[in-house]
């Protein structure tokens, strides 16, 4: 929303079902877990998935790394005075709408375990994160929120892009944290000793949202979000709903009772796997955590004592840092090392290449990967067990095929046990630049997990960078590979089919989708003969099993109101094919959907009011 709204572990195998994966528990992986006279967990030899990755040869890594001055860590022992002083600075060079939103600043704030008496306003392009290896390690007795009170957001959040909070306990000064934002901005591994308000102070309008492995002691309220997504986490109570509500594995979450209230509510989530993240040990010593695969899984992972899974150490890792070409990050690769990406921007005039199973690419600050001269930015092999998080995939001025490409084309290896995963991954075409991709993301492994990624065609940005036939992009989001799970899935803008998914046995849980605001005319976007328009989600004709959850498509044809398409969601008409809570809005009345999914449906009426389908067929 923008400016308007077969594998073996030890003693157990894991089986592979065209229905889905069924993976080990996360008890079955911390079992096989060992500890080093270090005090390290790791794999046992061959045991735990992703092994690889930690044993290769990575050499003169420090495990005490210089992260560069966009990295600002803290610790207890600091007068908190110090500590503001620097977090308000930040704050004020990246709260501006105006003026940070399509700039070159990037930061982190990394927090040692201790407590602290402090208020972190969180900018663009800004991660805070604790270092302890469970949230409470980290008491923040004051607030992390995102209030920059700008007069040009006239009272919304509508914009509140490009930043995070994770790993930490917060207990709010007022009672209540207030996290007000839109996409790109998930809120992660967080215990809010309180309340958690996720609209503005002044109510205004918000069109976020993610929330993941929380915790709430009190309740988690949305009011005028339009839409929000909340996976395996634990609420005291929740309050709010507009259009598309969507909790998996969440206890206290409200009943299933879209839509009237529209709240969609799973039990579990299928299959989940929480972020990799940085902490520091008992040496001072910085590690990698690697939570392990949850299946069925409901609240969050920490909530019974540490997240189950195994460190990797900051000596297996290559920090990238202002300097690094595609060269030097493909050859710490080469190497054996895993990638942890500081932030700022990073021009890259080669693909960089993950092959090594259990590779762990790991960003803090939004670093930000600009392909040149048209090359695709990132390609992993069909591997088991790379794990993605906290990167910013931002199209160059010469078209890239891809930006993301996991998996060959007609790749068939069950990845079931370790799968590849996806996590706070996010791409944009226009906006800083005038980018072009045909593709954002091209997802061809089996087993893939997407969580919470953003795919955005650019409405708006610095001049020059925004229009039809300048930031082009056809697709955000291709889906190949089997049994392909999302959970968080935003998709927008894009020109032709927002979201394509051909594999067979596909998930998604929560789906929000703007159509594009500058279709020039109906001839220009038209799928097929005689059909106006494209979908924003469309299942391949020769799906078989596909089920999704929470979907959300709004039309805001600003450019020619008189523009329609012909639906937002396009699937297969067989059994096996199933969608659930379904919607589509005409923002401000700028155009029309014709029907909801293929041909059942309304056309989308005025006054911003959602046309509802409970479920499909």
């Amino acid at each position: 929303m923008d400016r308007t709204f077969g594998q073996l572990l030890r003693g157990r195998r894991v089986v592979r079902d065209r229905r889905g994966p069924v993976a080990a528990s996360a008890l079955t992986v911390s079992a096989l877990l060992v500890t080093t006279g270090l005090g390290v967990p790791v794999a046992e030899a061959g045991g735990f998935p992703g092994a690889d990755a930690t044993q290769a040869d990575c050499s003169g890594q420090p495990a005490q790394p210089d992260f560069g001055p966009n990295v600002h860590v803290f610790d207890p022992g600091m007068p908190a005075a110090t500590i503001q002083a620097q977090l308000d600075r930040d704050f004020e060079a990246q709260k501006d709408t105006q003026s940070a939103q399509f700039s070159d600043g990037r930061v982190a704030h990394l927090f040692k375990p201790g407590a602290y008496d402090v208020h972190d306003n969180v900018g663009f392009y800004t991660s805070v994160a604790g270092l302890g290896r469970n949230p409470d390690d980290v008491q923040i007795n004051g607030d992390i929120t995102v209030d920059a009170f700008n007069a040009s957001d006239q009272g919304s959040a509508l914009q509140n892009f490009w930043r995070s909070a994770e790993n930490m306990a917060v207990t709010p000064s007022s009672g209540d944290d207030r996290w007000a934002v839109s996409q790109a901005a998930p809120f992660r591994r967080m215990d809010v000793k309180g309340g958690l308000q996720l609209f503005p102070a002044s109510y205004g309008y918000a069109s976020g949202g993610y929330v993941a492995d929380t915790r709430v002691s009190g309740q988690a309220a949305s009011i005028s979000q339009q839409q929000w997504y909340t996976r395996d986490s634990t609420l005291g109570s929740w309050d709010g709903g507009v259009w598309n509500m969507v909790f998996s594995g969440t206890t206290g979450a409200p009943a299933n009772t879209f839509p009237n209230p529209p709240e969609t509510t799973l039990d579990s989530t299928p299959v989940s796997r929480d972020v990799p993240y940085l902490y520091v040990d008992g040496n001072g010593d910085y590690q990698v955590f690697r939570p392990a695969l949850r299946t069925h899984a409901s609240g969050p992972s920490w909530a019974g004592g540490a997240t189950p899974g195994d460190s990797v150490p900051m000596t297996r890792f290559h920090v990238v840092k202002a300097g690094d070409t595609a060269d030097t990050i493909n050859s710490a690769l080469a190497s054996g090392c895993n990638l942890f990406f500081t932030p700022g921007t990073y021009h890259l005039d080669h693909t960089l290449d993950i092959t090594r199973p259990g590779t762990v690419v790991l960003g803090i600050g939004y670093p930000t990967l600009v392909p040149d001269h048209g090359v695709d930015a990132m390609h992993v092999a069909d591997v088991d067990g790379v794990r993605v998080k906290g990167l910013l995939f931002d199209a160059g001025t010469t078209n890239s095929t891809a930006l993301l490409t996991v998996g060959d084309q007609g790749s068939s290896a069950s990845h079931a046990a370790d799968p590849t995963t996806l996590q706070d991954v996010f791409f944009r075409v226009g906006g800083q630049i005038a980018g072009k991709a045909t593709t954002s993301l091209v997802v061809n492994s089996d087993d893939t997990v997407i969580d919470h990624v953003w795919a955005w065609r650019a409405d708006h940005g610095n001049p020059g960078t925004v229009g039809w036939t300048t930031n082009t992009a056809d697709t955000g989001v291709l889906v190949n590979g089997d049994d392909v799970e999302a959970t968080g899935l935003f998709v927008e803008h894009y020109q032709k089919f927002q979201v394509v998914w051909n594999g067979q046995g596909g998930k998604t849980i929560f789906f929000q989708n703007e159509m594009p605001y500058d279709v020039p005319d109906q001839a220009s976007w038209n799928s097929a003969p005689g059909v106006n328009g494209y979908a924003a989600y469309k299942v391949g004709a020769n799906v078989t099993s596909h089920e999704a959850w929470g979907l959300g498509s709004y039309c805001f044809f600003d450019t020619n109101p008189a523009v329609s398409s012909h639906h937002a969601f396009e699937v297969p008409d067989n059994a096996g094919v199933k969608l659930h809570s379904l919607l589509t809005v005409s923002l401000n009345h700028r155009g029309t959907i014709t029907h909801v999914v293929n041909d059942t449906g309304d056309v989308t009426p005025e006054g911003t009011k959602p046309v509802d389908v409970t479920s499909y067929p």
